[in-house]
């Protein structure tokens, strides 16, 4: 179907376990150099239900278009985010970063619910003919050396020359393949937010979302032409389970935010104002900055399931478009043997472990502080970051990245 791409001799079966936005992906790219992916979805059907917003950045759109996907991505998404202002609660500009102007136009970020991009990738995926086979969670796989069995909760199997693990952060194709491997990480932040109702505030600039560091929490929004304003806030707070969180109740959490913000910007305010209780409701933030392995056998893993990166990093689901085209292109080369898996992981560790960190990194910046002095520190900082940021372009080594099927990764540092 695709000619232009080289493929590979016999057909490679591949089992993708997760449906979200990393598996549809994958199993297109599989595709394309002549695979036969078949994702296998514990849900039964996309969950449209998501409501999280998310930011595709360039190196990811470049990934997906390679699959042939970008352009239904960037219809799906709520609002181009081609620039990100940093200020301090009392809205004194820290920084302004924004995508390099030699980017064609269809690579410039954007925001988009995780629900319309699972739901995108999955139709594009189908239109391309890859198979979905839905309620079908993960008990576990066996591997015999010449193929890999996967078992259902609902007693059923299947077998394929490969095993791929995309199914998320609590990975149960990792508890399989690595056991003992390491728990994801709370990262100290809990996360609050959603969609307003035009609220009385100034406009954000142009396709320009606003990061808030505020005097104890961190908040970030951004307008659409219309008025409506997407926002969210991370809170500094120990780690609580979705029990205890739901326990604590709604108005509870939402006086607390309030709390945090009294004395910043007002427009922090106001939009929360606006907002419906359920927004309040926090979900814990985690990461996983470093796996022993990826693969084992005929097993691997891609996505948040191999290297789940905090979403300060806004580069959780670039990075999953990645993997995807780099997964492809080592079973082009080395069909469904496990050294396609091993070539992968060699290709696309040290990359990811290096966002990670710097993911980590920014999120330990978002907590605030009680004393004025170390906001004081914290701001010059910054100031003094961005500035070499603007100046020498040192985030391109993220953003710039492309991969395609066909050729090697491109890197421009």
């Amino acid at each position: 179907m695709y000619s232009h791409i080289m493929t590979i001799d016999r057909a490679t079966t591949a089992l993708i376990i997760g449906g979200g936005v990393a598996g549809p992906v994958a199993a297109a790219a599989l595709a394309r150099v002549g695979a036969e992916p078949i994702v296998h979805e514990a849900h039964a059907g996309p969950a449209d239900q998501l409501g999280a917003f998310l930011t595709v950045a360039p190196n990811g759109l470049a990934a997906l278009r390679a699959v042939g996907m970008v352009e239904r991505v960037r219809a799906a998404a709520s609002f181009a985010t081609t620039r990100t202002e940093f200020v301090n609660g009392n809205g004194r500009r820290l920084g302004l970063l924004g995508d390099e102007s030699q980017l064609a136009p269809e690579l410039r970020s954007v925001t988009i619910t995780r629900a319309a991009l699972q739901r995108v990738v999955t139709d594009a995926a189908i239109e391309q003919g890859v198979s979905f086979e839905y309620t079908k969670r993960l008990r576990s796989y066996t591997d015999d050396g010449d193929q890999v069995t996967a078992t259902f909760t609902d007693d059923t199997s299947a077998a394929g020359d490969l095993l791929l693990g995309a199914d998320g952060i609590h990975s149960a194709v990792r508890q399989t393949l690595s056991p003992d491997a390491p728990q994801p990480t709370y990262t100290g932040l809990l996360g609050i937010g959603g969609f307003v109702p035009a609220v009385d505030i100034p406009a954000t600039p142009h396709e320009t979302v606003r990061m808030v560091f505020g005097a104890r929490a961190f908040f970030g929004y951004q307008c659409e032409p219309d008025g409506r304003t997407f926002w969210f806030a991370n809170l500094g707070n120990s780690e609580r389970s979705v029990e205890e969180i739901a326990a604590q109740g709604d108005e509870t959490w939402r006086a607390h935010a309030f709390e945090l913000f009294d004395g910043d910007l007002v427009e922090l305010t106001r939009i929360m104002e606006a907002a419906d209780l359920g927004q309040f409701r926090p979900k814990g933030t985690y990461d996983l900055l470093s796996l022993p392995r990826w693969h084992r056998g005929r097993a691997g893993l891609l996505g948040d399931a191999a290297h789940a990166v905090s979403p300060s990093s806004g580069q959780g689901a670039s990075l999953a478009f990645e993997d995807a085209l780099e997964l492809a292109r080592q079973v082009r080369v080395h069909g469904g043997a496990p050294a396609a898996l091993a070539a992968y992981e060699r290709a696309r560790r040290d990359r990811v472990e290096r966002i990670a960190a710097v993911g980590r990194r920014r999120g330990a910046q978002k907590a605030g502080s009680a004393h004025p002095i170390a906001l004081a520190i914290r701001d010059t900082s910054m100031r003094m970051a961005f500035a070499m940021i603007r100046r020498f372009g040192s985030q391109r080594w993220i953003t710039d990245y492309r991969t395609d099927l066909a050729d090697a990764h491109q890197e421009i540092s």
